[in-house]
């Protein structure tokens, strides 16, 4: 049996057996009605994520010497307690449960992460676009940009600099959208893209928005993420991301630079107007309303692209398996909605 990608152990049907090799993201134990203990274990790959149950019989190994050892009681293991970020060896299988499939992993080995083929960097999921294309991307997007915005955008996203390595590295969500390696410069070209479109429909009539500050602010606009999010070794929330969130990280965030940079206050307000507006509405997080053309386009754009990623996420768990013939998604809570892959015949 050789190893699946678990894109590919996803589109298996329910009575399969699979191979495969992932990185645990998150292990949590249970306890069953007999007060004996089980876990849930969500592992990832570069095609996508698993989550799976170990019930108390499956055979736990440790490979990490070369030498297969039995874990007798993974209970009171330090290695199984401390199985987050460590790449495992699975074996499992998939039932059935309440008409969905359920997968279980009946073998997990650990295994030598200093081998090539078991690094993390090796199975941590990105962006679909390469990500050369998406700074070459980005870049452009900089250098069209003029006036003082244009300058500041140069000023805050230096090539060499800490905060653009971070930038083009990390999520943009834990979960719902962009959660993966490069997702947030991926996302943040989104709204780029759309909210200059958006922006040109509108030249030479009486809303004529500014362009320059609607690139900046779409660059700009999910700034905080970088202290909100982090890759350990999947998407995470930091403390302040819990307990302050992106649009406000990213307003502080914004202030420090544009104090440095002496941006003048029009722009300095315009721009962060729109850091602050961009979710659309309060309910949504921003504390006010978008106030201009711009802050309106780059809300809209912001709004769109989460919904199209939302769209993809969803729609990409019915290929193969149990769900191929499906065209209408589970109920996709951070949409609030079920999404229509319109085409089923053509897997996206």
């Amino acid at each position: 049996m050789s190893n699946k990608t678990l894109a590919e152990v996803r589109a298996l049907p329910v009575d399969s057996k699979f191979q495969s090799v992932g990185l645990v993201t998150e292990l949590k134990e249970k306890r069953d009605k007999n007060d004996k203990p089980y876990w849930i274990m969500s592992v990832m790959d570069k095609s996508g994520a698993l989550d799976a149950k170990i019930w108390g019989n499956a055979q736990w190994f440790d490979l990490k010497d070369g030498v297969k050892k039995e874990i007798a009681e993974p209970a009171a293991s330090p290695l199984v307690r401390n199985l987050k970020g460590e790449t495992v060896g699975l074996i499992g299988s998939i039932t059935e449960f309440k008409g969905k499939p359920q997968y279980q992993f009946n073998q997990i080995w650990l295994v030598d992460q200093e081998r090539e083929e078991y690094r993390p960097a090796a199975f941590i999921r990105a962006a679909g676009v390469p990500v050369d294309r998406l700074e070459a991307e980005f870049w452009q997007f900089v250098d069209s940009c003029g006036g003082e915005a244009g300058e500041f955008l140069r000023f805050v996203f230096q090539p060499d600099s800490a905060t653009w390595q971070a930038f083009r590295t990390f999520p943009a969500a834990v979960a719902h959208h962009h959660a993966y390696l490069h997702g947030l410069l991926e996302h943040t070209l989104g709204v780029a893209r759309s909210a200059r479109a958006i922006a040109q429909s509108y030249q030479g009539t009486a809303y004529e928005p500014d362009l320059d500050v609607v690139v900046a602010g779409a660059l700009l606009h999910d700034l905080g993420k970088l202290d909100t999010y982090a890759l350990d070794p999947g998407p995470e929330s930091t403390l302040e991301g819990t307990v302050l969130d992106h649009i406000a990280t990213g307003y502080a965030r914004f202030v420090r630079l544009a104090d440095e940079f002496k941006l003048t206050p029009l722009t300095r307000t315009l721009l962060g107007h729109i850091i602050l507006s961009h979710h659309g509405q309060k309910e949504f997080g921003s504390p006010v309303l978008p106030a201009t053309p711009e802050a309106m386009i780059v809300a809209a754009a912001d709004n769109l692209d989460f919904y199209l990623n939302s769209w993809h996420g969803s729609v990409e768990q019915l290929d193969g398996g149990m769900e191929a013939d499906r065209a209408i998604s589970d109920f996709d809570f951070s949409t609030q909605r079920r999404l229509w892959k319109w085409r089923p015949e053509q897997p996206r």
